[in-house]
């Protein structure tokens, strides 16, 4: 796995607050198909970081982990979220 340079873990680490504040927004549902079998069970840190707000693409940090995911939908959510702050 690659490591992180502190640029990319600043950035992360800034992105806490844009998902803390999509956490706030009443209703906000998580991305996924509803396969919740390896989220549901962690107690690790999830960190969101949406680099292309536009396509959707987006980050989900869980731990030492990296995923990939495009939703435009929660992407959308999100933006509207941190406008509000």
């Amino acid at each position: 796995m690659p490591k992180l340079t502190r640029r990319q873990t600043i950035t992360a680490a800034a992105s806490a607050t844009l998902g803390a504040a999509a956490l706030a927004v009443p209703g906000l549902s998580l991305a996924g198909d509803g396969d919740d079998k390896t989220a549901a069970g962690t107690d690790e840190t999830i960190v969101v970081h949406l680099r292309d707000a536009r396509s959707g693409t987006m980050d989900v940090f869980v731990g030492q982990s990296r995923i990939e995911v495009r939703d435009r939908g929660l992407a959308d959510r999100l933006r509207r979220a941190a406008a509000r702050r």
